[in-house]
């Protein structure tokens, strides 16, 4: 029992293991799930872990119908000395709950939800992959669950965090990607939900990825919806550019989520003393940049993939190659020092990481 009083039900039927060397990306998941119940009245209560399992849910269910939910991503990381280690998780309960007021969800306890994280983790540690690149990715999610087909906020929901054992997000590792710039579709607009972290958001990117990867691109680089000019996110990730000694992101502005490793990154650079600016950028900027050769890096980042540098956008039936194809100084920096602090092998000045005891 926590001080939260979390009931704990242990499987009875445990799953084998991977191997580390045949782990991808969200395709196995651990023995426990934690789960808890909110009801118009009574609020979020029943707390618990139990054994991995499948939801019973009504048909009329209104996530089936109106997709009210939102999700989380972060990860655990075991160092050598054996401890557990979060990355930031205050942060992801603190945006958890700004993407539960955009979607009309009743905000969570972030102190009873980060306890339950802990707690889950403490009960399937031995899941935690110790290979190099690998970690246990954590999905915490709410759905809505009142069985109602009119369109309004549900009365009941499930908050729900589930585990996976995983390797890299994309098999090429931390070697740059190419990147086709979308014209055609939109992620999202100012006013919308592009700013919540909400499912709704990424089925809608679904299209131009699965077009760009018929062409041979890993992902997309998402402009803005009004204007079809400024750069705005690159497949789920922040975009980073270094443009003439400068690093350059797209400023937060409704549209853009607010991702936890892109302030990290922010956080980095400024501790280095290498300038870094959040504003407007468009695409014609980075082409002329491109062609002025002041086009140094390019970046993603993200939880997933934490820094995936790009080697090349195309956009207008042009190919811009950055830095020649290769992983530039700034990007590998930046991944080796947040991996490393990630994995307990950098000092964590910032005091960004908890260890789960």
């Amino acid at each position: 029992m926590t001080k939260y009083n979390i009931d704990v039900t242990l499987t009875q039927t445990k799953k084998e293991k991977p191997n580390a060397s045949e782990l991808a990306f969200g395709k196995v998941f651990t023995d426990h799930m934690f789960i808890m119940d909110y009801t118009e009245g009574q609020g979020w209560h029943d707390p618990r872990i139990i054994p991995y399992q499948p939801l019973t849910l009504d048909p009329a269910s209104m996530i089936f119908h109106y997709g009210q939910s939102v999700f989380e991503g972060l990860k655990a990381y075991v160092t050598k000395k054996e401890q557990v280690l979060l990355f930031r998780p205050d942060e992801n309960f603190k945006r958890l709950n700004k993407s539960n007021d955009r979607l009309c969800i009743p905000h969570l306890d972030e102190e009873l939800a980060l306890e339950a994280l802990k707690t889950l983790i403490q009960v399937d540690r031995d899941w935690i992959p110790n290979a190099e690149g690998t970690s246990l990715y954590i999905r915490p999610f709410i759905i809505s669950t009142e069985p109602y087909l009119g369109v309004s906020p549900s009365d009941r929901y499930q908050f729900i965090i589930i585990l996976s054992p995983v390797a890299s997000y994309y098999k090429e590792g931390i070697a740059p990607v190419r990147i086709a710039v979308e014209n055609e579709f939109v992620r999202s607009v100012a006013g919308g939900t592009g700013s919540a972290k909400t499912g709704g958001n990424y089925a809608a990117s679904l299209k131009a990825q699965q077009l760009s990867g018929t062409k041979g691109y890993s992902q997309v680089l998402w402009l803005d919806g009004v204007e079809r000019k400024y750069i705005e996110e690159v497949g789920s990730m922040n975009i980073f550019f270094k443009v003439d000694g400068e690093v350059i992101t797209p400023s937060i502005n409704g549209s853009i989520l607010e991702g936890i490793t892109r302030k990290s990154v922010i956080e980095l650079l400024k501790h280095w003393g290498i300038p870094v600016s959040e504003r407007k950028i468009s695409i014609a900027e980075i082409k002329e940049a491109y062609a002025a050769g002041k086009l140094e890096e390019a970046f993603g980042t993200g939880t997933a993939a934490v820094i995936s540098p790009v080697g090349e956008l195309f956009w207008q039936n042009e190919g811009m190659s950055i830095n020649g194809g290769k992983t530039g100084e700034v990007t590998k920096k930046l991944y080796d020092t947040l991996t490393g602090i990630q994995s307990g092998m950098v000092e964590d000045h910032f005091n960004w990481c908890i260890e789960v005891k």
